[in-house]
């Protein structure tokens, strides 16, 4: 199923009443897709890492979209204390859309709060725990949908169940390529867990292609030095496309009314690298099933968060 050339920011539909978390919403691809939900009349937490960032995101963005139903809260991926706290504080009922779109990428070797490898444990990690910690609020909803943002880098990964952790050797381009290939076999298996379990949840994936964020220069990479930061700006400038062509895929995955659950979106132009939000279906990790189940019972095991899939925890929430 191709994406339509004729898909524009435009064509996302009317969003009212429904309650979104974005991750990450502060800047870039997250900011746009945050953004482009509010101003379709859905009411949309920017869930970030940095509040003073998060605030000035939050003017900007009412300064764009006047009368947006937005809310700032804080969680940090890299603390599985944040995340349960964000997860416990949730106050607002059913969640009928979250988009797991922070991360890390490309970043010098570190641990999280939790003593993870950075890469791994954000952006998995953080996200499977996320997600298993609000999902009695997204079963709660009439459509839930949750969007988990990969990257076109996956493809090239060389995915080792035994070295998820860097635990034998790290390499900053290998664990980066993981981690996304990590966020693909956890959004399918979410799905093919939803429907044994029965559930109407759908679980989609996406790449972004090449876009200008602020993810290779800021955070863990801010401190590399003026020639890293000159020169990546530079390629990134040259290279790499504006935030809402980036955020396309994120968008058409989470509004598109009659996208199957287990999509993976991509740009449909060369590589994946830019282009027109299309679905692909032959890549081999979507059908890698024994991999994606035995990194589920790993991450259950790493965070502790197990998932509640039962039709049985659906119960409506007002």
């Amino acid at each position: 199923m191709r994406g339509s050339p004729r898909w524009t920011l435009r064509t996302i539909p009317e969003l009212t009443g429904r309650v979104v978390v974005v991750t990450g919403a502060n800047s870039g691809i997250g900011y746009v897709t945050a953004r482009e939900l509010a101003r379709r009349g859905a009411h949309v937490v920017l869930a970030c890492r940095d509040l003073e960032r998060g605030q000035a995101a939050l003017i900007r963005m009412r300064g764009e979209v006047p009368g947006a139903h937005l809310e700032l809260r804080r969680v940090d991926l890299s603390s599985l204390t944040s995340i349960r706290e964000f997860a416990a504080g949730w106050d607002r009922g059913r969640l009928d859309l979250l988009v797991n779109n922070a991360g890390v990428a490309m970043v010098p070797h570190a641990l999280t709060a939790d003593g993870f490898e950075s890469q791994f444990g954000i952006n998995h990690l953080g996200t499977f725990a996320l997600t298993g910690l609000l999902l009695p609020h997204l079963l709660a909803a009439p459509d839930p949908r949750v969007v988990t943002v990969s990257s076109e880098g996956q493809r090239f990964a060389r995915f080792d169940l035994g070295n998820l952790n860097a635990e034998r050797s790290y390499r900053t381009a290998f664990a980066y390529v993981q981690s996304k290939r990590a966020n693909l076999y956890f959004a399918m298996e979410l799905q093919r867990r939803a429907d044994a379990a029965g559930l109407k949840l759908r679980s989609m994936v996406v790449a972004p292609g090449l876009t200008r964020t602020n993810v290779l220069t800021g955070g863990a990479n801010s401190g590399r030095g003026r020639l890293y930061a000159a020169l990546t700006r530079l390629l990134v400038r040259v290279a790499f496309r504006p935030a809402p062509e980036g955020a396309k895929t994120s968008l058409y995955a989470a509004t598109m009314p009659d996208l199957p659950g287990g999509s993976y979106i991509v740009p449909d132009g060369l590589l994946q690298l830019r282009g027109e939000p299309t679905r692909r279906t032959r890549e081999r990790a979507i059908r890698d099933t024994d991999t994606a189940a035995r990194l589920w019972q790993v991450s259950e095991r790493l965070t502790g968060v197990t998932y509640a899939l039962s039709a049985a925890i659906a119960t409506r929430l007002p």
